[in-house]
C-alpha cells in the first residue's frame, strides 16, 4: 500500500516536472561550455591576437572609450583576456526622469588598441550574438525573472525529494535475496525490447548517478527559493542564512546615493587597486577577471579582481573586492556586502559543482553529458508512463481479454 503511495507520487510529480527538467537539463548542458559557445555565437565581440603585446591598462581603455550621447563611462569589466566591456551610465532625461535609451548595456573593446568590437543589448534574445544570455536566462528563470525563478524553485524542491522517491522505488519489496534483484536494477538488458531499454535507461541511470542528480537538484533549490534552501540546511548543520544576514545589516547606515561622483574613473580605479593590495596584502591583477564600476544607488566605485592567493583545494579564490568613495577615493563601508563574508563552504561546493567550475575540463564534460541524462530521465519517465496508461486502457477496453 505505502509503495504504490510512493509509486503514484513518483509518477504524477515526475509528469509535473518533465518539461521543466526537459529545458534545464539542455539548457545546463549547453551552459557547462558557456564561455566556450559564446565564443561561436558572438565571435565578432572577441578581439584577434596580439602576439607579444602587451594590452592597454583599463584606465587607458577607459578613457579610450567612445563617447556616447547621454551617457558616461563608469568602468569596465575586464572577464577575458581578448575583450573587455566598458560599463557607460546613462543620464537621466529631465522630460521624463527616467535614464536615457541609449541602445545598448555592453560595448566591447580591442584590449590591445582600445578599438570598438561591437555592442549588443543583452536583452534583445533576437540576435545571434545574445544565444548563450537567451539559453542563460531561460535556464535560470523561463526568461522571466521573478515568477520564473518561483517556478524553478518548486520544481526543484519537488526534484530534490523525489531523487529520494525514485530510489526507494528501485529498492527490492522483499528482503530476501536483496543484493540478486537489486542488482539488476543498475544494469541495462542488453537486447531488451524498446520498452524495457527506456525503463532500464531511466532505472539503471538514475541510480548510479543519484549523488550527482540530487547534488544539482538541492543546489537549484539554493539558487532559487533561498528561504527553503536556509531552513532545512539549519536542521541539519550550522548553517549561515544569507537572508538572515542581510537582515541583520539593512538598518546599519549605507552610503548615501549621488548620481556623480567628483573622482574620475581613472582616479578612482587607481586608489581601489591601491587599497586592495593594502587590504588583502596580495598583488592584485587586472586580467582576466576583474571588475570596476560606479554604483550611484551608494555613491561608491566597486572594485572586484582576482588575486594571487592561493586557492581553497579545488575552490577557486574569492577575488579582493573592495569599495572606494566615488568622491574622496577613501575606502568605503558598504554593511550589505559583508553577508559575501558568511557563504557556508557547503554553499561555495554546491555553486562550484552546480556551475562546473571545479576540476577542470573532465567535469565540465561529466556536466554537461548530466544535463543530457535529466533530460532522457525525464523523457523516458514520460514514455514509460504512456506506454503503462496505454496497456492500462487496453486492459479496460470490452473483449480486451479476449483478444
Amino acid at each position: 500500500m505505502i509503495r504504490n503511495i510512493f509509486i503514484f507520487l513518483h509518477r504524477w510529480v515526475g509528469l509535473l516536472m518533465a518539461v521543466f527538467l526537459i529545458m534545464v537539463g539542455l539548457t545546463g548542458s549547453l551552459l557547462a561550455f558557456h564561455k566556450e559557445l559564446e565564443r561561436v555565437f558572438a565571435a565578432e565581440l572577441y578581439a584577434a591576437p596580439h602576439p607579444g603585446e602587451t594590452p592597454l591598462d583599463a584606465a587607458t581603455l577607459m578613457e579610450r572609450a567612445p563617447a556616447i550621447d547621454h551617457a558616461r563611462v563608469v568602468g569596465i569589466q575586464w572577464g577575458e583576456a581578448d575583450r573587455a566591456n566598458i560599463v557607460y551610465q546613462p543620464d537621466k532625461n529631465p522630460a521624463t526622469g527616467k535614464p536615457y535609451d541609449i541602445g545598448f548595456n555592453e560595448l566591447f573593446v580591442d584590449p590591445w588598441t582600445g578599438a570598438e568590437l561591437g555592442r549588443r543589448d543583452r536583452n534583445d534574445y533576437t540576435k545571434r550574438v545574445n544565444f548563450m544570455r537567451f539559453i542563460y536566462k531561460l535556464h535560470v528563470a523561463l526568461l522571466v525573472s521573478g515568477p520564473g525563478t518561483l517556478i524553478l524553485g518548486i520544481v526543484a524542491v519537488l526534484w530534490t525529494l523525489d531523487c529520494f522517491n525514485g530510489f526507494y522505488l528501485t529498492l527490492p519489496v522483499s528482503l530476501s535475496a536483496f543484493w540478486r534483484k537489486w542488482k539488476t536494477a543498475w544494469v541495462i538488458k542488453r537486447g531488451a525490447g524498446f520498452y524495457r531499454l527506456n525503463f532500464d535507461l531511466h532505472r539503471a541511470s538514475g541510480l548510479w548517478l543519484w549523488p550527482m542528480l540530487l547534488v544539482f537538484a538541492w543546489s537549484s533549490v539554493m539558487f532559487n527559493l533561498r528561504p527553503v534552501y536556509d531552513w532545512t540546511m539549519s536542521l541539519f548543520m550550522q548553517h549561515s542564512s544569507i537572508i538572515a544576514e542581510a537582515m541583520k545589516l539593512k538598518d546599519l547606515p549605507q552610503p548615501a546615493a549621488k548620481p556623480a561622483p567628483a573622482l574620475a574613473p581613472r582616479a578612482a580605479l587607481e586608489a581601489a587597486e591601491r587599497l586592495a593590495a593594502e587590504h588583502t596584502g596580495i598583488p592584485v591583477h587586472e586580467v582576466p577577471g576583474m571588475m570596476f564600476s560606479y554604483v550611484d544607488k551608494m555613491g561608491v566605485y566597486m572594485y572586484g579582481a582576482r588575486s594571487g592567493a592561493p586557492a581553497k583545494g579545488f575552490l577557486e579564490e574569492r577575488p579582493t573586492m573592495i569599495f572606494v568613495d566615488g568622491d574622496t577615493g577613501a575606502l568605503a563601508d558598504v554593511p550589505m556586502m559583508r553577508i559575501m563574508e558568511k557563504v557556508d563552504i557547503v554553499d561555495q561546493w554546491l555553486v562550484a559543482l552546480h556551475v562546473a567550475s571545479v576540476f577542470g575540463l573532465p567535469y565540465k564534460i561529466f556536466v554537461c553529458v548530466l544535463g543530457l541524462v535529466i533530460a532522457m530521465l525525464s523523457a523516458t519517465g514520460v514514455y514509460i508512463w504512456w506506454k503503462k496508461r496505454k496497456a492500462r486502457r487496453f486492459r479496460k477496453k470490452p473483449g480486451a481479454a479476449a483478444e
